[in-house]
């Protein structure tokens, strides 16, 4: 055996286990789920479809299954592929014989009297083999009333408004921990979205799978992401680094280990978005014009309680100072006696830990799925940059802003496009600003 052999076998022995142990976590962790998860994505390929009709009560939306509707399935070209009849839940199921492009029609003729689509012409959704993330893909008719029919454009700006400040606080309290890995170690890390999911997910196993309650759970499930943090900094990035692999190569790595985790939830999970079941079922509270259930309410609140504390913990304690010290100058911070090791260590737990609990809330909010963390990364992105890149009150601000911002947007544009002027503010920000808010500009050259 050469030397050279000798020596790339004893590189990877010590990056191995970090690796190892990574693929472990999750297979054991969802082999629980693994099995439901088989169950939904074998047998043949089927369409959903539901009819519910929508009424306002004070304002509160509420919805009721609509049985006995005539639903069809046809190709593109009209070849009639099945029909169905809505029972009791307002729910049918439909074969197809493969994932391709089907049309679903609503017979308006059979909706009971009195009913009618809140949408004349929503009678016919059409969907694209793509979107056969899984064997099942489901549709849902509404009738009745729209949630906005009623509303004034001031009460629609509240309600948004409103719903923006619980998406800010979330993007916000995932940033944080993105922002302060980046500044302590000066590393970019595409795999924070999955650290998000990773909380969603482990969540949704306690909660769904083994029927614990989200109050019990939660604090485990956010002990758990600080430990998964801790696992991506020993198992990789500090390995990675002790060996003088360059940043952009680190970079590289988080890209891959994002598309591998986001893969492995995948398959372990499903595609379907899936609901927790605490506080799953509840009725808006009326603060004004403003809508927004007990349950949202109650993690705006632990929100703003958590993202105070973090930035009380970062202003006052030693440990806190310690970690604004290693994000300003990580040298000049170990040359005065900090252990920048053990700061950074510190750092991935507490980025582990906001991710999952930003995971949690985002759960509670919009459900589960294998790629919710990966859909906030960019908006978390362009919350520290807003903010300051490497400033963890950089990120709070900006995080907050992003998320404001989106909301409202939806105002003026289409709820499809309301991520679009937010990113659009990450590329002014960058060429007008590229400090951030907080951050500091820098002489470069």
């Amino acid at each position: 055996m050469t030397i050279e052999s000798r020596s790339t076998r004893s590189r990877l022995s010590r990056v191995g286990p970090g690796f190892g142990l990574l693929l472990l976590l999750f297979f054991g962790m969802f082999s629980a789920s693994a099995a439901g998860a088989s169950d939904t994505n074998a047998g043949d390929y089927s369409i959903i479809a539901s009819v519910q009709n929508q009424t306002l009560v004070d304002g509160a939306t509420s919805r009721e299954p609509v049985a006995n509707v005539s639903v069809t399935i046809t190709t593109v070209d009209g070849k009639l592929i099945g029909t169905a009849t809505t029972d009791d839940k307002g729910l049918c199921t439909i074969a197809v014989p493969s994932r391709d492009d089907y049309v679903i029609t609503l017979d308006v003729k059979s909706l009971p009297e009195g009913l009618q689509l809140i949408d004349a012409n929503k009678s016919q959704i059409s969907i694209t083999k793509d979107l056969f993330t899984t064997n099942t893909k489901r549709v849902t008719f509404f009738t009745g009333e729209s949630g906005i029919a009623g509303a004034t454009q001031t009460e629609r700006v509240l309600q948004r408004l409103a719903d923006g400040i619980r998406l800010g606080l979330i993007i916000a309290m995932c940033s944080v921990g993105l922002s302060l890995v980046f500044g302590a170690t000066g590393l970019t890390n595409f795999a924070h979205g999955e650290m998000v999911t990773f909380g969603g997910l482990v969540a949704f196993f306690f909660n769904v799978t083994l029927e614990i309650p989200i109050l019990i759970s939660g604090p485990v499930v956010i002990l758990l992401g600080g430990l998964f943090g801790l696992l991506f900094n020993w198992g990789i990035f500090a390995r990675l680094t002790k060996r003088g692999i360059g940043l952009i190569s680190q970079l590289v790595v988080t890209v891959g280990l994002s598309i591998m985790l986001r893969n492995i939830y995948l398959f372990q999970f499903g595609g379907r978005t899936k609901q927790l079941a605490s506080f799953s079922k509840q009725t808006n509270l009326e603060l004004g014009p403003i809508g927004i259930t007990p349950r949202d309410l109650t993690t705006a609140i632990l929100g703003v309680i958590i993202l105070v504390s973090v930035a009380l913990f970062l202003q006052r304690s030693r440990l806190g100072k310690a970690i604004r010290a290693v994000s300003d100058n990580v040298q000049l911070a170990s040359a005065t006696g900090i252990d920048t090791r053990k700061v950074i260590r510190v750092v991935w737990f507490a980025g582990g830990a906001l991710a999952a609990t930003g995971g949690i809330f985002r759960g509670l909010d919009e459900q589960v799925s294998f790629s919710m963390g990966s859909d906030l990364l960019f908006l978390m992105f362009a919350g520290i940059t807003l903010g300051g890149l490497g400033s963890a009150f950089g990120a709070l601000i900006g995080g907050f802003s992003i998320g404001i911002f989106v909301e409202m947007a939806a105002i003026f544009v289409p709820s499809e496009l309301k991520v679009a002027p937010a990113l659009f503010i990450l590329i002014v920000v960058l060429i007008v600003r590229p400090q951030g808010i907080l951050g500091k500009s820098q002489r470069v050259g």
